[in-house]
């Protein structure tokens, strides 16, 4: 097995694509506290509920850790794709990734992503919320979503409790693996 500083062994310090143009490509990792890919299993629900195609959407993923959930829906077909990481040895590996991958349509922001988020005048068509579990930022971070989201979008969350965010929220799908509390949730008109 290749010895990378981000590889471990036992498969620690990767994940791989599950569909798309890119299936079965690793994505490598740092180990880091509160850095918890989303696993084969949820990924493969989550892109069931969205559908297997995302031709066409522009995607963000906040919080982005491994790159796991942004890297899977460029893969998918995804027009855009931005990837906000705050710790920079997670944000590197990332950059090396997308180089990696040659996946023009990402777009890496080392950057909060609760800071990123609230100024910006960007829409998305799917947000993905996955911030670290004891970190307690889902509140916010599902109000700054809020204003990133275009007409129709979707926000996938996930956490260590299970999901039952208040208005203007409503929750299309959800499911739990583990200690992952996962859900699909959209926007309901005031």
């Amino acid at each position: 097995m290749l010895r990378t500083p981000y590889a471990r062994s036992g498969g620690r310090g990767q994940v791989r694509i599950i569909g798309g143009s890119h299936r079965r490509r690793i994505l490598r990792f740092p180990q880091a506290e509160g850095l918890r890919p989303t696993t084969d299993r949820v990924r493969e629900t989550l892109f069931n509920w969205l559908g297997q195609d995302l031709t066409g959407l522009a995607c963000l993923d906040a919080f982005a850790g491994s790159g796991a959930l942004g890297f899977e829906a460029a893969s998918r077909g995804a027009r855009r794709v931005v990837l906000l990481e705050a710790a920079r040895a997670a944000c590197e590996a990332l950059l090396a990734n997308a180089a990696q991958l040659g996946l023009t349509v990402v777009e890496i922001h080392c950057a909060e992503a609760l800071g990123w988020m609230r100024p910006s005048r960007e829409k998305f068509d799917i947000i993905f919320l996955d911030p670290p579990f004891e970190a307690g930022l889902m509140p916010l971070a599902l109000e700054a979503a809020g204003a990133c989201l275009g007409p129709g979008g979707r926000v996938y969350v996930e956490q260590a409790a299970p999901v039952a965010p208040g208005p203007p929220w409503g929750i299309l799908r959800r499911g739990d693996a583990g200690r992952s509390h996962f859900a699909l949730l959209e926007k309901m008109p005031c």
